[in-house]
């Protein structure tokens, strides 16, 4: 009879994996995420087809992806990247969970749900989705973008939210001021052992087993399995918050990646298995929860949009990157389907609100997917509407340059490779006019004394004050495709002679600007292998040259370090399975 049972467990995860694997494919050859699809093969499963009979061993295999998937998520935190987005990323990302939470929870009280289940809620559409997000940025190449490290920002924030909350799920029904500040006691305690262990004792022992490839990989899971242990065990707290920590405890050794690219596999099987669960876990809803499902959808699509466009433009950001922010993040999260999943485990939610939180997660990542596609076209649509939030940007203390000068070389975008550029620029004793639109960016310039202006080159206004006709020389470092034939466009009207340098990242890019007269079109992938042979050829056999460049460039990269400027690559979270 065991055998029986085996038996037919193993073909219910087989239909699973099969089932899944056909709509992902569907999904891919539609260019849709991958989660959705998963869900999706969940509903025809379980309430279309009702084939699968173990859904007991089901939720604990999906249990097991939860935990999986935190602990890369934990891998994968670097704490130090809201440096880079400064406030807007901190105080800004815990504003915007704080007032889509009272959105959510007022929704739910007025519709009559008890306050448990209108504290899910809020949390539920207070968070957006790191996975989708961060691989739709990827697949696009804006993952260093301005906006793009803004919405990295915001969602690491919400990341740390949302374990925080989850912490806090268990005694939810009780929960007072003591309870409350002994979860976080306790939590505190979890974190401290965390850092020790990374510290003083997980360098060592990986630096052992990384000498074998399946002794690293081992290593790994059993640091993700002890701090599960520790966290359900020990602590009271949940298996995922456990991972999500051990995750963190791995996430600054020189292995990371490593052990990364050796875990997807299994996060891969098991969250999978989490994904199509939630689908078979749908069940019919009423009409009155379909109005409440509309209700929630309006919040998710619509108001949270919007508040994160205030919120981020109060910050000091223009227009454009605050909208490409908001848009970006206008869905729920993986970790809103991780926290109704325990509420239903815990009976905090009813099964009704389960699948209300289902089907949102559904609808707005599938919709995520083309309001970032023709975000730019959604942007000079309603350009004027949105230029209204440039109102919290228009001080004199976002620029610092004398109209009446004559500036030899405009620079659009300082950041990384104009970096590079205003070094050399001030070698040649070249008078240098720099155009951002990262305020923090701008200050940085006010500071050094560097003749700057805060401003979008997609701005007539800031191009007409900028005066092309006196410029020998106009570099962008934008690679925008639209700004750049723009800026060709404009300059070309009032100055033919002016030599005009632009960034592409794709090779058509580069050719159509090249075909609108650019003079020189730079693609940042290929500078690497062009400056390397030109350093071959200088170098030679030479070791004295070779090591007298090697000290200068360890130089460099420490000031890079301390500048922020991190390679694009550390901000791809590599969540290849949307």
């Amino acid at each position: 009879m065991a055998v029986e049972n085996l038996s037919t467990l193993f073909i219910d995860i087989g239909l699973i994996i099969i089932v899944g694997t056909i709509f992902g494919f569907l999904a891919k050859m539609l260019k849709q995420p991958l989660i959705p699809s998963y869900v999706l093969a969940g509903l025809l499963l379980g309430p279309i087809l009702q084939i699968i009979t173990h859904r007991g061993v089901i939720d604990i295999l999906s249990e097991m992806g939860i935990a999986f998937l935190l602990f890369i998520v934990g891998l994968e935190l670097n704490v130090s990247k809201l440096k880079n987005v400064g406030m807007v990323a901190s105080v800004g990302g815990a504003l915007q969970c704080a007032i889509l939470f009272g959105i959510g929870f007022v929704i739910m009280m007025i519709a009559g749900f008890k306050y448990v289940e209108a504290i899910y809620i809020g949390m539920i559409i207070a968070f957006s989705s790191t996975m989708v997000v961060i691989k739709i940025l990827s697949d696009k190449r804006e993952l260093d973008t301005l906006h793009g490290r803004i919405i990295i920002g915001y969602l690491l924030m919400q990341d740390f939210l949302a374990i925080m909350a989850l912490s806090l799920l268990g005694n939810l029904n009780d929960l007072t001021m003591w309870l409350f500040f002994v979860s976080l006691g306790k939590a505190f305690l979890l974190c401290f052992f965390s850092w020790f262990l990374s510290k003083y004792i997980l360098p060592t022992i990986f630096k052992y087993s990384a000498a074998v490839q399946e002794l690293l990989f081992l290593t790994a899971v059993s640091t993700c399995f002890l701090f599960s242990f520790l966290s359900a065990e020990v602590l009271g707290f949940s298996v995922a918050i456990g991972a999500f920590i051990g995750g963190v405890s791995l996430a600054n050794l020189p292995y990371s990646y490593e052990i990364i690219g050796k875990v997807k596999s299994i996060r891969d099987f098991f969250s999978t298995i989490f994904f199509v669960s939630l689908g078979m876990s749908i069940v019919s809803i009423t009409k009155s929860m379909i109005l409440i499902l509309v209700l929630l959808l309006i919040a998710t699509l619509l108001l949270k949009p919007i508040i994160i466009l205030f919120i981020t433009a109060i910050f000091g950001y223009k227009a454009r990157p605050a909208f490409l922010t908001s848009i970006s993040l206008a869905q729920t999260s993986e970790f809103s389907l991780i926290l109704a999943t325990q509420g239903l485990i815990l009976g905090h939610i009813s099964q009704e609100i389960f699948s209300i939180t289902a089907l949102l997660a559904v609808l707005t990542m599938t919709l995520t997917s083309y309001l970032m596609k023709y975000e730019y076209w959604f942007y000079d649509l309603f350009k004027g509407v949105f230029g209204k939030f440039d109102l919290f940007t228009s001080g004199k203390d976002h620029e610092f340059l004398n109209e009446k000068s004559k500036y030899d070389v405009l620079l659009i975008g300082y950041d990384r490779i104009g970096y590079s550029i205003v070094k050399k620029l001030h070698l040649l004793k070249k008078k240098l006019l720099v155009v951002d639109f990262n305020p923090e960016i701008i200050k940085r310039l006010i500071k050094e004394k560097i003749h700057c202006l805060y401003g979008d080159i997609s701005d007539i206004e800031i191009l007409e004050r900028i005066n092309l006709k006196q410029m020998a020389m106009v570099i962008s470092t934008s690679p925008n495709k639209q700004d750049n034939l723009l800026l060709i466009k404009k300059t070309k009207e009032v100055n033919k002679k002016a030599l005009i340098f632009l960034t592409a990242y794709k090779v058509e890019d580069a050719l159509e600007l090249y075909g609108q007269k650019a003079d020189y079109v730079i693609l940042p992938h290929f500078l690497g292998g062009e400056h390397v042979s030109l350093l071959i050829e200088s170098f030679g056999d030479d070791m004295d040259k070779v090591i007298k460049h090697r000290y200068a460039h360890i130089e460099e990269l420490k000031k890079r370090q301390t500048l922020g400027h991190s390679h694009p690559a550390q901000h791809h979270h590599q969540a290849s399975e949307e």
